[in-house]
């Protein structure tokens, strides 16, 4: 046996250790690594309010911690609100519901010639084996849905804390960063964090003005209709439709729906319809717009980016993806060598003539005069 080949072979061994290990350990912390991610763009968002502010003499701490108390009282603020109107409007509907059946039973017997009662309803629905089996279903989960709840708070508080750290100890993030790196290498990394600050920023405001212009939109209609909470309703599926990736506009619609629902039925498919419409007028004319002035990335290399972002991290990665695109597209543009473009009809995209033809086009004419 070769010298070589025991030494190969342990070492062979321990590189697989080595990469098994690894591989555990980051599966074990993909969790962590998202919710860092996360809280990095979110800290990058927050870097415009949190430099003016410590421009003007205040500490970088103290600019940050009010940055997100304000967030944070304005969140809360609003799920309160929306939760206290959706409370009562469940209330409202379940003391209508009986009156409801009524109608629903009424128009059965009328239009099927039935003999329908609505006590017997009720009692084939109490007695019934698969609501007994979802009430049992239900009992079962709640500890389920706690643990949710607290995992879901955890992360919360996680990705806040990140973030914190990351906007209040920036220029220190910063120089730390650039202390291991040639004064070249640190030219690029300052103009590429510059540029994500500015992208990420770009994407919010064009983010938080469709969210008011939709908010708007639908406020009116819910005016017309006399939908009760029609403010926050129309606040609801502003900041929902836009800031919720892939199932936003879903969720959005279906409490203006819900509300409208005991005020009258019909009211629920015109706000339906009315979602429907307004989201392909903001799809094809009023989001390549925006975008195309505050991130300055084409429509199909969004939605691109955000079918990619989601196959790789979920709603996360959905949520991420245009603003990384952006700064990658703009840092890389100044690496790319352009050129002038040829005057070339094919340019344009129309078909080149050959020669014979251009000159049987120029007899033709001629002959024509």
């Amino acid at each position: 046996m070769p010298r070589w080949l025991p030494r190969a072979m342990i070492l062979a061994l321990a590189l697989y250790a080595c990469f098994q290990l690894g591989s555990w350990a980051f599966h074990q912390l993909i969790g962590l690594l998202i919710n860092i991610l996360i809280a990095f763009f979110l800290a990058l968002a927050v870097e415009p309010a949190v430099g003016r502010m410590a421009e003007r003499g205040m500490r970088r701490g103290l600019a940050t911690f009010l940055v997100f108390l304000g967030v944070l009282v304005a969140g809360i603020g609003f799920v309160v609100l929306l939760g206290s109107m959706l409370a009562g409007q469940i209330v409202e509907m379940v003391e209508r519901f009986p009156r409801y059946l009524d109608d629903v039973i009424n128009w059965i017997n009328q239009t099927f010639h039935t003999e329908l009662s609505r006590v017997e309803v009720q009692d084939s629905l109490l007695r019934s084996d698969w609501l007994r089996k979802y009430v049992e279903d239900s009992a079962s989960g709640v500890l389920d849905v706690s643990t949710t709840v607290l995992g879901g708070l955890f992360k919360l508080l996680t990705i806040f804390l990140f973030s914190f750290y990351f906007a209040a100890d920036g220029p220190r993030l910063r120089r730390a960063l650039c202390s291991v790196l040639p004064p070249t290498r640190q030219a690029e990394v300052l103009r590429a964090w510059e540029i994500a600050v500015d992208k990420t920023g770009g994407y919010l405001y064009s983010r938080g003005l469709m969210a008011l212009i939709s908010g708007g939109a639908h406020y009116i209609l819910l005016e017309i209709l006399e939908v009760p909470y029609a403010p926050a309703l129309a606040v609801w599926v502003g900041l929902v439709s836009q800031f919720i990736p892939t199932i936003g506009t879903y969720l959005a619609g279906a409490l203006p729906m819900l509300i409208a629902f005991p005020v009258n039925p019909w009211y629920s498919l015109w706000v339906l319809g009315f979602v429907v419409v307004y989201q392909q007028f903001e799809n094809y004319v009023l989001q390549p717009k925006l975008t195309a002035k505050t991130v300055d990335i084409h429509p199909a290399v969004a939605f691109g980016s955000v079918v990619a972002g989601t196959a790789l991290l979920g709603a996360v990665g959905a949520l991420i993806a245009i603003p990384a695109v952006a700064t990658l597209q703009a840092f890389l543009g100044a690496y790319v060598k352009r050129y002038d473009v040829t005057d070339d009809p094919r340019v344009q995209g129309r078909r080149r003539r050959a020669p014979g033809r251009r000159a049987l086009a120029r007899a033709r004419r001629a002959l024509r005069r």
